[in-house]
């Protein structure tokens, strides 16, 4: 962890690319280490080939290398694995009352794209984690309903993530135009979400994105 610790500094402070003169008292107070600690961990990282350093008497220069950016790396795959990987928490929130009208516009594609015969209105919940709908979903492929046009109006297409929410299917959707902010997720189902799990606004209930 100190190690992982002192890369990440050390590339907060530029030494990515090109060298960065740093001084261990700088270092230590970020760190919040000793000057001895520190010396050990730069030593440390130039052993194992991660750091290049370079010391004119009192002036201390040092560059992360190839080494040391592919192991920040890999470790940057691997938390977005653990942490992006189509889990929400949030807490439930009221909506903006639009929410049974749109899912009785798509109701039939809902129907014939996700499996399902959908409850007229949304369940709405202020994701906590990650920080927004887009982070949780990024990674993830989504179940596209296409738009239509309807009295001349036209209706774009919504994307639309299966979701398990205690044991019961539904999905998260997102409309290529909504109102709502990013922190925002839209759940649809074939029942009543709040009253079957006896929710209110304030709960906090966790989604599992299901992939297809």
């Amino acid at each position: 962890m100190e190690k992982v610790e002192l890369l990440i500094e050390l590339a907060l402070m530029g030494a990515v690319g090109e060298e960065r003169r740093v001084t261990i008292r700088s270092l230590s107070e970020r760190l919040g280490k000793s000057p001895q600690s520190v010396l050990r961990l730069l030593s440390r990282l130039e052993e194992e080939g991660l750091l290049r350093r370079r010391v004119s008497g009192r002036k201390t220069h040092v560059e992360l290398t190839e080494g040391a950016l592919e192991y920040l790396e890999g470790l940057y795959e691997k938390l977005g694995r653990a942490l992006y990987n189509g889990l929400v928490v949030g807490e439930v929130v009221s909506g903006v009352g639009e929410g049974a009208y749109y899912v009785r516009l798509y109701s039939e594609r809902f129907r014939e794209y996700l499996g399902f015969d959908p409850y007229p209105g949304t369940l709405n919940v202020r994701v906590l984690f990650p920080k927004t709908i887009f982070d949780a979903l990024v990674n993830l492929r989504p179940v596209l309903i296409p738009g239509f046009v309807k009295k001349g109006r036209t209706f774009g297409d919504v994307k639309a993530y299966p979701v398990l929410i205690r044991g019961i299917e539904g999905a998260i959707v997102v409309p290529s135009r909504t109102l709502h902010p990013p922190e925002i997720a839209e759940v649809i189902a074939p029942l009543n979400l709040r009253e079957r799990l006896g929710l209110k606004d304030g709960d906090r209930v966790r989604i599992e994105v299901q992939e297809r």
